[in-house]
């Protein structure tokens, strides 16, 4: 492993003659491995094509797509890291005013829908030219989708942009086999048998897979109508849940839409990279920074929080609902070999301006590191059911041994003084480990006097529609990380990540939350609103009002001043949101006004005993006279702004917080979470960011 002294091509000066393709990005060009462009390019690179990079373009006019000439195989085009819609705008729809994916943080040098857009520019400039799109925002639009900057369900990303072959998921096996093919001179319309990849058809025309859905008596792929889709909300959901089952590379199936005269189909994902294949997409060597045009800009800021990380995982079988890494990574774990790992902290270790700390060893979930159980491997993850929601499944093989050992050699590496981990941390999966070695380890060694964690709300019902565990597994490993922390003589913080407004979450849900905050001493700075990004099942339950998994009816709180009551509710001490307290009493129950009154009043504790599984969701039948909020889609007023708070999306809806989005093309968190930070004995200090230990 070593560090590339050479970018690739970015002038035609560059070159000699044509490339093979031009990658168009949405992003400023940063070649190391937490990019999903870098990675692409060089592995296409290491299978012998010319690359040239054509990052942020003007997309007014044709001309700068034509810099490089028209390309021997083709065009790569990605919107970026993260959706263009989201690098743009807030959970309020409010425009961003910088964007940490683009020199100087400077916004505004993207297009809205920046795939859609730059594909039409280059078939203004190229005509019939193959165009092959990927990334984060092509994969979690590959089918119709509801937008909700539009307020609408679009049509699949890949019928706008009129590009050829779309890839999703992780693209380093799609896209290889696709260049070969097309360097094997197989016209672009001709392929239809690559995984991980989507095109368009006639109807009738014959599929290389299985179809999820079966054949009607014709011979004809069942599959719904986009109008159907935009139309009929039962049928969305449903049409979601057939998605989400179909997202394995062993058991999955082809899936089918119709629009109009054509036939989108969806091939089933490819395999994830294994181990060997993961350590040599790590080894290609990398320029690991900015290119050098960025300089008098200041460069590119999204690096600053993975330029002296290890990321050592991919996948995720946390389902969340409001994650979108499912969708796009995949639900099973594939991780680095502890060696790979090793060489990269070992040449991390060797840059110049490297100060000793390795910032994080993560990846969407930090302690994953393997498939959840044993039978993953040769059966693929199991359709209906959870790793970890709303239990662990008795077959969860919890154990970080692994990581663990990974750890500590990281640390022994000479050079490296700290090794710290900054992505979150699933804490019922460390909770199920039979062991509490690696819980002790992380206390002790890994903690940068902070520790981020995701309990996410504390009322049942809530975490029920996002699929997390219940808060008493949260109050659990609370009392044990402070427990031991007191141990090491450290004092040290929880960041927990709060959301507000999710599906399912009412007013008395959101009082419920507040009391909470109010009896662990948690004073937040930052909320996240509830953000509706394609992908996720919370979306699909936000737009529909239906559970795509049980098609059974969930409240939604989508009027836009509800959602800002419910935000005001976790930031409860602020004397100016008092006067929202009081409101917030006329959306709750009984139950919900007396906890509120409890906020106000100062006593402490909780004073009604946890929801009980089975008990209705409070909120849902309000009190004779409480005023009766805007929760469905058909009661909002037209054109009402939704949202709230500075959300984001790295492929999970909602988390960003203004900060760089995080790892290639993962979805994962963006941010520092919500500004207070919990510790024992109350308030957090200052703005809620307590000075880390063990940071220079």
């Amino acid at each position: 492993m070593k560090v590339n002294d050479r970018f690739l091509p970015v002038t035609p000066e560059e070159l000699d003659g044509a490339p093979d393709f031009v990658y168009v990005n949405g992003d400023a060009y940063v070649d190391h491995p937490s990019f999903g462009a870098a990675i692409i390019s060089r592995v296409l690179e290491s299978r012998g094509f010319t690359v040239a990079m054509l990052c942020q373009p003007d997309w007014r006019s044709a001309e700068p797509f034509k810099r490089f000439g028209r390309p021997r195989l083709g065009f790569l085009v990605s919107a970026g890291n993260v959706d263009s819609m989201v690098a743009h705008y807030t959970a309020a729809k409010k425009r961003r005013s910088e964007d940490f994916y683009s020199p100087g943080c400077k916004a505004g040098l993207r297009p809205d829908r920046a795939t859609i857009v730059y594909c039409n520019r280059i078939r203004e400039a190229y005509g019939d030219v193959p165009i092959l799109i990927g990334g984060l925002e092509a994969s979690l639009r590959r089918f119709a989708h509801y937008d909700y900057w539009g307020d609408n369900v679009r049509r699949s990303i890949l019928v706008d942009s009129r590009a050829d072959i779309l890839m999703y998921g992780m693209g380093e096996r799609s896209v290889v086999r696709l260049a070969e093919l097309l360097d094997k001179g197989v016209p672009v319309k001709k392929i239809r048998d690559v995984r991980g990849t989507a095109y368009l058809a006639k109807p009738g025309d014959k599929l290389a897979f299985p179809c999820a859905e079966g054949f009607d008596e014709d011979g004809q792929p069942n599959g719904y109508t986009y109008e159907e889709l935009k139309s009929d909300k039962k049928a969305y959901a449903a049409a979601f849940r057939i998605q989400y089952r179909n997202n394995d590379s062993v058991n999955g199936k082809a899936i089918v839409e119709y629009y109009d005269d054509k036939m989108l189909v969806v091939n089933p994902p490819q395999p994830p990279l294994e181990r060997e294949e993961l350590d040599a997409v790590y080894a290609l060597p990398y320029c690991r920074t900015w290119h050098p045009m960025y300089e008098s800009m200041g460069g590119v800021p999204a690096i600053s929080e993975v330029r002296f990380s290890v990321t050592h995982n991919r996948g995720c079988f946390g389902g969340c609902n409001f994650c979108a890494i499912a969708f796009h990574q995949g639900r099973s774990v594939r991780s680095r070999s502890v060696e790979s790992c090793v060489e990269e902290a070992e040449l991390l270790a060797s840059l110049p301006d490297f100060k000793g700390y390795i910032h994080d060893v993560g990846g969407p979930t930090a302690n994953f590191r393997n498939p959840a159980c044993e039978k993953q491997l040769k059966h693929g993850v199991c359709p209906d059911r959870r790793c970890l929601f709303p239990k662990p499944c008795p077959n969860l093989k919890a154990d970080h041994t692994e990581y663990v050992d990974l750890l500590e050699r990281l640390e022994a590496v000479p050079g490296v003084k700290k090794v710290f981990i900054r992505s979150g941390i699933r804490f019922d999966y460390m909770m199920a480990d039979p062991s509490d070695a690696f819980f002790r380890k992380l206390v002790r060694d890994h903690v940068s006097g902070q520790l981020k964690v995701a309990p996410e709300h504390c009322a049942p019902n809530a975490l029920r529609m996002m699929g997390k565990p219940s808060v008493e597994i949260y109050d659990k490993f609370r009392e044990k990380f402070f427990a031991l922390s007191a141990e090491c003589g450290k004092e040290q913080y929880l960041v927990p990540y709060l959301m507000s407004s999710h599906p399912g979450c009412t007013m008395d849900d959101a009082a419920r939350l507040a009391v909470y905050t109010k009896r662990i001493g948690l004073d937040p700075e930052q909320v996240q609103d509830f953000y509706p990004t394609p992908g996720t099942a919370s979306t699909v339950m936000y737009y529909t009002g239906l559970d795509p998994f049980t098609g059974k009816e969930v409240y939604t709180a989508t009027d836009y001043h509800e959602k800002q009551l419910q935000r005001a509710l976790l930031q409860w001490r602020r004397p100016e949101n008092r006067r929202k307290i009081r409101e917030a009493m006329e959306y709750c129950t009984p139950a919900g006004v007396k906890d509120l009154e409890e906020l106000l009043s100062g006593s402490p504790g909780i004073h009604r005993p946890p929801q009980k599984e089975d008990e209705p969701a409070a909120g849902r039948k309000r009190s004779p006279d409480a005023k009766s909020p805007a929760g469905r889609r058909d009661e909002r007023k037209s054109g009402a702004s939704r949202g709230g708070g500075n959300g984001g999306h790295e492929g999970r809806s909602g988390r960003q917080n203004g900060k760089p989005f995080g790892k290639q093309n993962a979805p994962g968190r963006g941010g520092s979470g919500n500004g207070g930070a919990d510790r024992r004995g109350g308030k957090s200090r200052g703005n809620g960011s307590p000075k880390p230990r063990g940071k220079k």
